[in-house]
């Protein structure tokens, strides 16, 4: 129950409004015990006594709840003062350093190695004049090859206009979207057992229609244009349409290629396999030219860089960015899962 619609009792009022309020009720008893007034109006002036007390408890109870809403509100503001601070790259480190950027987990839009987040990480590493160099730690198994793109596209821009040297460097795995922004470095550093390469590019998704046939389901769907809904796992695909596709992720693989020859130049050995999807491990791709050599963050830090100190530039969605985001997908939550199930590009 709140304060408002708590009863008022005696042992909440001040001192001073219970004497008062004693008075009054004693005034009163001691009145209808001898049953006669002791001076005459008495009963009026307990009335008042009571009233005023009532009243000035009802005033300090109202005090009290503001101040504790105030407080509250005030609790909330530093809060999330404190949330969109936390988070953002660091700036303006003039001693001599190592800037680190990680690039972990898919590579997508809204998510934390998003084109949006890492751009933004990558720009205040060039920036700042206490970078020696920018590391790119990548652990990622790939994803969208247009959020890839333009962070290989702002990378060799920032290269060229800072004149700062790139290393990346590839802890668990760098394949498919994540190898194409590791070949923007001027240098690629793995371990042995690292996961490197996956060069294509894939399209899944699913087809129900012989289900469909099996359980006597027929597909009502209905289009403006011939090809509309050719990507609709209910209804068959014709000949036209797959080869349609399949150049398409011909084409997007051929831009794939062309970037990772742009990145390695004459360091690849290539052969058939190389552009087929296959991966190799840190080892067997540092013998095919696909990464430079094994050695860690530390390591290129200290013998490559020649800056020990590590500053992490990455940026990560903050506590009130989080929040945010969490609100926006409960209420396009619908949306989002017809968008899954799409098929899409890796």
């Amino acid at each position: 129950m709140n304060d408002s619609s708590r009863p008022e009792t005696h042992d909440d009022m001040p001192n001073s409004q219970k004497t008062d309020a004693d008075t009054a009720q004693s005034a009163i008893k001691n009145g209808a015990k001898e049953g006669v007034a002791e001076t005459p109006g008495w009963e009026r002036s307990v009335l008042e006594k009571l009233a005023f007390a009532a009243l000035e408890e009802q005033r300090a109870a109202r005090r009290w709840r503001l101040i504790s809403r105030l407080s509250w509100l005030t609790l909330i503001v530093l809060l999330v003062g404190i949330g969109f601070g936390l988070g953002g790259p660091a700036k303006n480190v003039i001693k001599p350093h190592t800037a680190l950027v990680e690039i972990k987990g898919e590579i997508a839009s809204g998510s934390e190695a998003s084109a949006e987040l890492v751009v933004s990480s990558v720009r205040s590493a060039f920036e700042d004049h206490g970078a020696q160099a920018v590391v790119l730690l990548i652990n990622s198994p790939g994803g969208s090859p247009v959020q890839a793109g333009i962070i290989n596209d702002e990378i060799r821009r920032l290269k060229a206009k800072y004149n700062k040297p790139v290393y990346a460097v590839v802890e668990e795995a760098a394949a498919s979207a994540a190898y194409y922004i590791a070949v923007s470095a001027d240098q690629i550093y793995v371990d042995k057992a690292s996961i490197v390469g996956s060069i294509g590019v894939l399209m899944d998704g699913f087809g129900f229609t012989g289900l469909m046939d099996k359980l006597g389901i027929e597909r009502r769907l209905m289009t403006a244009g011939e090809n509309k809904g050719f990507l609709d796992p209910f209804s068959p695909q014709t000949e036209k349409q797959r080869v349609y596709t399949q150049a398409m992720l011909d084409q997007i693989h051929q831009q794939f290629i062309t970037v990772v020859k742009a990145g390695r130049g004459k360091r690849l050995k290539e052969s058939p396999e190389m552009f087929s999807g296959l991966f190799w491990t840190g080892q067997q791709a540092v013998e095919l030219g696909l990464a430079d050599q094994l050695g860690n963050l530390d390591f290129v830090a200290r013998e490559v860089v020649k800056a020990e100190e590590v500053v992490d530039y990455t940026r990560r969605d903050n506590v009130a960015e989080r929040l945010v985001k969490r609100f926006g997908a409960a209420i396009g939550e619908g949306a989002v899962k017809a968008l899954k199930s799409m098929p899409s590009f890796r």
